[in-house]
């Protein structure tokens, strides 16, 4: 509890985004409250630790990662990669992720390998590990980094970008808000998304890493997935640890 709740309250950071993934949550317009699969989580394991709950809203998860020497939250859930690992320490895995690339109407890119060419624009959220994953799989493309997924959708609208390099789910949920774009089969990240809490809190990390485990097996991470119509994402393996 001195490690995870040195508040008295659990403090939850989660990315939120205009459309539901395994990572992002969205807000509620009417009731300004967040939805998603993180919020789910969070709110169970507050309640399995009898504390309330504050969720502390952010763009993308680069934007949690370079807060996690702040304080400011305990406990987070985001894309595991090894630039990561150097801002917090990762439990075990929920979901099983695959990233992809969105492309604008009219494009001529087919596969994930053709995005890799010379004058291809690539937009993303700065500091993801999708982003990073596209930028080391796409050498030769131009890059262009964006605060959070919004931002990205409305610079595509605009003409600005050819392609969006996010998560599958993430991109089924912007592919309607920019009409003709197509997301592309396969992918340039075969990664997991995992509980997380910030370096140096070995009790912590051994007690969310249960719960996800618990989470798993109870059901809980399927049905967060389905109440957010995310039918095909995957829950990751019993025991999956990044």
């Amino acid at each position: 509890m001195k490690e995870l709740v040195p508040t008295g309250k659990l403090r939850v950071a989660i990315a939120v985004s205009p459309t539901p993934s395994a990572l992002y949550a969205v807000k509620d317009a009417s009731t300004g409250k967040f939805r998603g699969v993180t919020v789910d989580l969070g709110t169970a394991l507050a309640k399995k630790l009898g504390v309330p709950v504050e969720f502390i809203p952010h763009l993308a998860s680069g934007e949690i990662q370079n807060s996690a020497g702040s304080g400011k939250w305990d406990v987070t859930f985001m894309p595991v990669d090894d630039e990561r690992r150097k801002f917090v320490d990762f439990g075990n895995a929920y979901h099983l992720l695959q990233s992809t690339y969105l492309v604008a109407p009219g494009s001529k890119i087919m596969t994930v390998d053709e995005a890799n060419e010379p004058g291809v624009r690539i937009g993303g959220a700065a500091n993801t590990a999708t982003f990073r994953a596209a930028q080391r799989t796409a050498p030769k493309a131009t890059f262009v980094s964006f605060p959070g997924v919004d931002a990205a959708i409305n610079a595509m609208n605009s003409g600005e970008i050819d392609a969006i390099a996010l998560s599958r789910e993430s991109l089924t949920g912007a592919a309607p808000k920019i009409p003709g774009s197509r997301i592309l089969d396969g992918g340039f990240l075969n990664s997991s998304t995992a509980v997380a809490v910030p370096k140096g809190k070995p009790e912590a990390l051994a007690y969310v890493g249960q719960f996800i485990e618990e989470a798993k097996a109870a059901g809980l991470v399927r049905k967060a997935f389905d109440a957010m119509n995310l039918k095909n994402s995957q829950v990751a393996p019993a025991g999956m640890k990044p």
